[in-house]
């Protein structure tokens, strides 16, 4: 059934001249809408954290991460190969830019393969890893485990295991967080300890149990499990908690991606210039990891790269923060839940089934973004089987998000009003599209094939 009606918009303040409006009614019935910034200004969030934030605060998560490299290649056998270094490619896709009905004329589509990162499968291995050998770091150095300059290998010693044993990591997630926190903590000795949501799927759990963590269940939402995590951590001197809500550390371990991708653009002769736009479409739920990347690219490129929030029509947390008190709806505070506007945080994208923002992930970058759009989970399901089969990509409903991000873009009235308002229109046909793939690899088969029969039906069904 087509549920794509056309509402009657509310005009913000800041409607441009061609009358282009966003679509209140459609969010509020959970229809697929585009907001971008041609429609009206951001809420301003403030967050003190967000002020910690810089490029060369980038540059030293990513220091970080490569002085652990000998270590984690020694930790896992998925790393050795890299020599430790935790990173996806960058792929070329034009059988999935023609079944998404992209044409060549409006630019090239390629897709970070965020899916098959190591060790976690999931854009949730980049920031969960840096925050616990972050901690793990701080204590070394505290204990003279380490010194500047000197071997991280030495941090898989008994010595070392003993030391982090002392210690519990935990973390609140619906799923990929969990599992790139939980088994990096594990790997090093750490005690580890998930509290997870109810929509967190099964496979997860059952997962990282096998690795030795402790997965806390809770009958409440995203938020909930966060908020019983950071009680069980405030009770306990030895517990470090891994906010996803809040966490500087997790935010700048997505904002490292932004070198590599640049790295990788370069390679393979994709230039980013004013003649040559980059739109970057990122699966967004509570908003660090989008926000670390989207953050990253903007000290990399400047105004030159767009970054486009991608979200369930259920659990549109970030844009529901980003319009708090628009007219047209219902009155909330100034950092708003999905509920408030009454929607019911369903999905099964379980990754983005977030009720509120981050307020440092908004404050961070909720200025910069050039839009937020939502998707229903029939479209997730129809671009997961479109993937599969014409490029062979495995990935979970929360990755295809990104996906549709071209199409919201350049062919709805509030994307042509986005590219009029910043010159863009004339410059499609050198333009570079990249859609982040946050995740997949770990899922089993079963529930994987789940979805490729959904979303076969549902492709034929629009067919």
């Amino acid at each position: 059934m087509n549920t794509r009606q056309t509402p009657q918009a509310v005009p913000s303040p800041d409607t441009p001249r061609q009358g282009v409006a966003f679509d209140i009614a459609g969010l509020l019935a959970g229809r697929p809408v585009l907001w971008t910034q041609a429609l009206g200004p951001a809420n301003p969030v403030q967050d003190e954290a967000a002020e910690t934030l810089s490029a060369a605060a980038i540059e030293a998560a990513r220091q970080r991460l490569q002085r652990f490299e000998p270590l984690l290649a020694l930790l896992f056998e998925g790393l050795q190969a890299s020599g430790g270094q935790i990173e996806s490619p960058l792929l070329r896709v034009p059988e999935l830019q023609a079944a998404l009905g992209l044409p060549a004329s409006q630019g090239s589509l390629w897709v970070k393969a965020d899916h098959l990162l190591p060790v976690a499968g999931s854009v949730k291995a980049r920031g969960g890893t840096h925050e616990v050998i972050e901690f793990a770091e701080k204590l070394a150095l505290q204990h003279g485990l380490i010194g500047p300059g000197g071997d991280y290998r030495t941090l898989a010693s008994p010595e070392a295991r003993a030391l982090f044993g002392r210690y519990t990591v935990a973390v609140g997630s619906t799923g990929n967080l969990g599992l790139a926190i939980g088994t990096m903590a594990a790997a090093l000795g750490f005690r580890a300890e998930v509290h997870m949501s109810a929509d967190a799927k099964a496979w997860k759990k059952a997962r990282l149990r096998s690795r030795g963590v402790s997965v806390i269940e809770h009958a409440g939402d995203y938020a909930d499990a966060v908020a019983a995590g950071r009680a069980v951590a405030a009770a306990d001197p030895h517990c470090h908690f891994v906010d996803d809500e809040r966490s500087t550390s997790l935010f700048l371990g997505y904002a490292t991606a932004a070198a590599h991708l640049a790295a990788q653009l370069a390679e393979a002769g994709c230039r980013v210039d004013a003649q040559h736009p980059l739109f970057v479409y990122l699966p967004c739920g509570v908003g660090g990891a989008p926000g670390g990347v989207a953050y990253g690219l903007q000290q990399v490129f400047g105004p030159h790269v767009h970054c486009v929030l991608a979200e369930p029509t259920a659990s549109p947390c970030f844009l529901v923060q980003r319009l708090a008190g628009w007219p047209g709806l219902p009155a909330t505070g100034p950092h708003p839940s999905v509920y408030d506007i009454g929607l019911n945080n369903h999905t099964e994208a379980d990754g983005l089934a977030v009720p509120k923002a981050s307020t440092l992930a908004a404050a961070a970058v909720g200025g910069q973004i050039a839009g937020i759009y939502t998707v229903q989970d029939d479209t997730l399901l129809r671009h997961l089987w479109q993937a599969q089969a014409s490029q062979g990509l495995r990935i979970e409903p929360s990755a295809a998000a990104g996906l549709s991000g071209p199409a919201m873009l350049l062919n709805t009235p509030q994307g042509g009003a986005y590219l009029q308002q910043k010159g863009l229109a004339s410059q499609l046909a050198q333009a570079t599209h990249v859609a982040w793939l946050t995740g997949g690899m770990l899922m089993p088969e079963a529930d994987y094939q789940g979805f490729v029969l959904r979303g076969q039906a549902s492709d034929q069904a629009q067919a």
